[in-house]
């Protein structure tokens, strides 16, 4: 006697060897032995040999028509022997059985398994549904081979346009095009980004990793440069926006607090700022004013959107969201609308709104005492570092200044900055560091084959730690540090940068940062960047108005803002290095370099001489850090942002292990002018 049964899922066909009555001891073609319970059984049968049963079954279910046996079964539930017998009009032989056995259970969708052998058939309003998911997915797979042979051949598929982004930088494994996608990068062992570059989907190299950082951060803000309706900021002296943005229907607006003009007393100073050629938010600015008994009161001038519009405002939600301006080579993202950013700044031939400092100054520099003023300042200059420091420097003012604007200003500042430099116990800058300025042609070929289209970079080399630069910093510091101690001593809290043992973070309890040498230290000198500083100086401006401050203490809003600037700000400065890390190796792109010098920084890494580009050299021998190597460049890739560097030779001088080659850990602290 012969069996069919079924056992994990699946039908096998056996001879009995025993028969147990609740179990069977069976023997399979293959030799194998088997207990097999009672219950499983199927089909019981003398002939065919159990191998050939399946064997039939199989071949003969085949041509069964599922439809016809769909319609012929009845509403009832059935056994696979009953509709056999009706199928063929007689009683079925065993390998008839079997094969009805084998098609009703291949075929779920019509018929609904209600016990071992035993089915019923699928409700018609079921079936259709089932057999309507079923075509749409034969569809979906047929569109899915040919979105793979259309990237194959290095054309786009039409379906690809309206989810680009999604595709490159967050896919859904759900979506036809996403597993178009995957399989096509099977194939032909490309990265996905590389594909849909090759098929053309990117216009460049470029647009794919700021693709990557707007689609995390800006998604819905055109790019970063697009915002929401928001309520004009409340006037302040005379001067008015050169174009009004809208407000937004039914928006709060700025509270009824802002709702009249605010006028502010006139400074009797002539302020000046200095900043580099590229610099649009002038958040600081300098006057010098001699006082008749001798000394001077030198004024730090902090522009003051915080007096122009509140924490609850459209423009404060606006800057609460963003948290900072964004900065890479050849554009920037401003933490402001433009518009707002124009009505604030520090820009010549305007009397401005700004929070000032004035620092009672000795003739011999000492510092007597100190005021804070709310104020429209007049902004006379904007000083440029390419016009000044040629004539500024360590070399002129050695042998002599000769004769430029603001010069004795500059003088008397540089030599109060070192005084208050000296007070701190801390240089603002060891001066041993390299700044770089990447400068973005958007009008100029690129210049690259590989990258073709508009964009050229230069790379240029400024010191740190000039005139200038300890000038601004040290007076920053000094703002910086003072409105903190004044928010501290009134009990107002504040966001501060803090550094202890070495660790710099922020924190709303005011403590020392030791790498400056201060008590306590508030970013403040920066609110049109930084949501930091203008949440102090709403702060401060409370203070100095004698109002509850909009941030009380133990203020969970407070706490939020600084998790979420201090998390924001990271990722910002991560995507800026990251940038310029891309720009670097367009430069080496540009210049055609294949052999490059660098200096060694530790175990398999390297810097190279010329630019800002740290390299891991897998194939770098055990050298002294600062060793000066030639490096062979043997490959860059503008899409993963990587290249391969080789070891060629040492070079023939051995670099020292100085300052230059120090390691950077990003805190800008050691520059807080910026």
């Amino acid at each position: 006697m012969n069996v069919l049964f079924e056992e994990d899922g699946a039908f096998r066909a056996g001879t009995v060897l025993a028969d147990n009555v609740a179990s069977l001891q069976i023997e399979l073609a293959s030799g194998k032995r088997s207990k097999v319970k009672v219950a499983n059984v199927l089909l019981r049968f003398a002939a065919p040999a159990p191998g050939e049963l399946l064997e039939r079954a199989e071949a003969e279910a085949q041509g069964i028509d599922i439809d016809f046996l769909w319609e012929v079964c009845g509403e009832d539930e059935f056994g696979f022997e009953e509709l056999a017998a009706e199928y063929h009009s007689s009683k079925p032989d065993s390998v008839q059985a079997a094969a009805v056995l084998l098609r009703l259970h291949s075929a779920p969708m019509y018929f609904h398994r209600k016990g071992r052998g035993r089915f019923r058939k699928a409700p018609p309003e079921i079936l259709q549904a089932a057999l309507a998911g079923l075509e749409k997915k034969r569809l979906q797979a047929a569109a899915i081979e040919r979105m793979v042979e259309e990237l194959k051949a290095g054309s786009l598929p039409a379906e690809f346009t309206p989810v680009l982004p999604q595709l490159l930088y967050k896919p859904d494994r759900n979506r036809s095009e996403t597993k178009a996608l995957e399989a096509a990068c099977g194939d032909t062992g490309k990265s996905a980004a590389r594909m849909l570059f090759d098929c053309g989907a990117l216009p460049s190299t470029h647009d794919y990793h700021l693709g990557r950082f707007l689609f995390e951060f800006f998604p819905d803000s055109k790019g970063g440069t697009g915002f929401p309706d928001f309520a004009p900021p409340r006037p302040i002296g005379a001067r008015r926006l050169t174009s009004s943005p809208l407000p937004r229907e039914g928006g709060r607006g700025d509270g009824p607090e802002f709702a009249d003009r605010l006028e502010l007393p006139l400074a009797a100073v002539q302020a000046f700022s200095v900043d580099d050629a590229h610099t649009t938010e002038i958040d600081d600015a300098f006057s010098v004013t001699v006082k008749p008994d001798g000394g001077w009161h030198v004024g730090i001038h902090i522009a003051a959107p915080g007096l122009g519009f509140a924490p609850d405002s459209d423009l404060g939600r606006i800057a609460r969201e963003r948290l900072s301006t964004v900065y890479m080579p050849g554009r920037k993202i401003t933490m402001l609308p433009e518009d707002i950013v124009e009505h604030f700044t520090l820009a010549a031939g305007h009397a401005v709104p700004a929070i000032s400092l004035y620092l009672d100054v000795a003739a011999d520099y000492r510092l007597l005492g100190h005021e804070t003023r709310m104020e429209r300042v007049p902004i006379v200059a904007n000083l440029r570092h390419h016009d000044i420091e040629p004539v500024f420097n360590e070399t002129t003012l050695a042998e002599g200044l000769a004769d430029f604007q603001y010069r004795d200003e500059l003088k008397l500042l540089w030599e109060f900055a070192q005084v208050l430099e000296a007070g701190r116990g801390k240089p603002s800058d060891t001066g041993t560091r390299k700044d770089y300025n990447f400068i973005v042609d958007w009008n100029a070929d690129s210049g690259i084959a590989a990258e073709p289209g508009k964009g050229f970079v230069a790379i240029d080399e400024r010191a740190r730690g000039s005139p200038l630069d300890t000038l601004v910093a040290e007076l920053m510091i000094v703002a910086n540090a003072t409105w903190g101690a004044m928010l501290r001593d009134a009990g107002i809290p504040a966001l501060y940068r803090v550094q202890t043992a070495g660790k710099v973070r922020m924190s709303t309890v005011a403590a020392p940062h030791e790498g400056l040498g201060v008590e306590c230290y508030a970013w403040s000198s920066s609110p049109l960047r930084r949501y930091c500083d203008l949440l102090n100086q709403w702060q401060l401006i409370a203070l100095l108005q004698k109002e509850a401050p909009p941030f009380p203490p133990k203020s969970a809003d407070l706490l939020a803002a600084m998790r979420d600037f201090e998390l924001t700000y990271a990722a910002y400065a991560e995507f800026q290095r990251g940038m310029e890390r891309y720009w670097c190796l367009r430069w080496l792109l540009q210049q055609g370099r294949q052999v490059a010098l660098a200096h060694v920084l530790r175990e398999s890494m390297a810097r190279l001489d010329a630019i800002p580009l740290v390299l891991r050299v897998p194939s770098l021998p055990e050298l002294p850090r600062g060793a000066r190597v030639l490096l062979s460049i043997d490959g860059i890739d503008l899409l993963e942002a990587e290249l391969r560097p080789r070891y060629l030779e040492l070079a023939p001088e051995l670099a020292a292990n100085t300052g230059p080659d120090a390691a950077f850990d990003g805190e800008e602290d050691g520059n807080p002018a910026e």
